[in-house]
């Protein structure tokens, strides 16, 4: 038991360290956003990297927590605190609704029927719901500062996403190495066995669907914390490439790899579009090289490599 509480500590010490060394970097704006992504993307690790579910419309949940945000504050109450508990709450309603209709599909169809979902969600808030999303426009949000908390200050918002990725952290960490976690790993290398085993798959599956839709919203909801507005670029299905890359780039199935890639992929988008105006050409060529040299990511990689000096000092 304190071998455990001091691992968990060290990785909290090790995460925040790290993003506090890369502030002077890129400053305290981007390494916000980048630490939002990183949640984002943590939730989609889960799904994907744990589960061996892909799914092509993960913008959908992003958007479902941005919106709820947004519209929580400007018609119910301004309280953020209260909003980001319905942006939760939303993430989690829309699994438990559309999750055991995608569930009970697997490959491509599961990766292609997120993304016809993704695509309604976005045609309701650039068109149906435009009177209340305001459409192309968007709307802006505003939240009452409280005590301490107040979000328009930029230091106190990297503070509490900084919390928040370390709490979402923690959290996954518990459940992947819990014997949910040996189970949802298990349903990636074979369902079928599992099954067998006597266990129902498809509760399990519905479960993890909902924990990560409920942290993209969550993710959602920080990053109208952030920017202040809400747009339809939220919610935009031609962006889901973006987490993607970003689980790939750090590799799938690794917290660590989630967090690396995430920084790494905003990295990329947010630094190399100022110096190349094709940078999604170099993104494509960086994808090839991971997938042929690096099939595990850059993480996982880094974990090999360590293994076999290890093994190699050992012998």
């Amino acid at each position: 038991m304190i071998e455990k509480i001091r691992k968990n500590f060290l990785d909290l010490v090790i995460i925040t360290a790290a993003f506090f060394a890369v502030l002077p970097v890129f400053g305290l704006n981007r390494t916000t956003d980048f630490i939002i992504f990183c949640i984002f993307v943590l939730g989609f690790n889960l799904l994907y990297g744990y589960m061996g579910r892909l799914s092509f419309g993960h913008m959908l949940y992003l958007g479902v927590g941005a919106y709820t945000v947004t519209l929580f504050a400007e018609h119910v109450s301004k309280n953020p605190f209260l909003a980001i508990i319905a942006s939760i709450c939303a993430g989690a309603l829309i699994g438990v609704i559309i999750g055991p209709i995608i569930v009970r599909t697997t490959g491509a169809c599961f990766a292609l029927i997120n993304l016809a979902f993704n695509q309604v969600g976005y045609f309701l808030a650039l068109v149906a719901l435009s009177r209340w999303t305001g459409g192309e426009d968007g709307m802006s949000a505003y939240f009452t500062k409280l005590g301490l908390f107040d979000f328009g200050k930029k230091p106190v918002i990297f503070g509490f996403c900084l919390f928040s990725l370390l709490l979402t952290y923690l959290i996954l960490k518990k459940l992947i190495s819990s014997p949910y976690g040996i189970l949802i790993k298990s349903i990636k290398e074979n369902e079928i066995r599992v099954k067998f085993l006597g266990y129902n798959t498809f509760k399990y599956k519905w479960v993890t669907f909902i924990i990560s839709t409920t942290i993209s919203a969550f993710a959602g909801a920080l990053s109208i914390l952030n920017y202040g507005y809400v747009t339809p670029s939220f919610i935009d299905p031609s962006r889901a490439v973006e987490v993607i890359f970003a689980t790939l780039i750090g590799g799938a199935g690794s917290l660590y790899g989630a967090l690396i890639g995430g920084v790494a992929y905003m990295a990329i988008s947010n630094y190399l579009a100022s110096y190349i105006s094709r940078w999604e050409m170099f993104l494509g060529f960086a994808m090839l090289i991971i997938v042929f040299r690096f099939r595990k990511g850059i993480w996982g990689y880094i974990k090999d490599k360590f293994t076999r000096q290890a093994e190699g000092i050992v012998r």
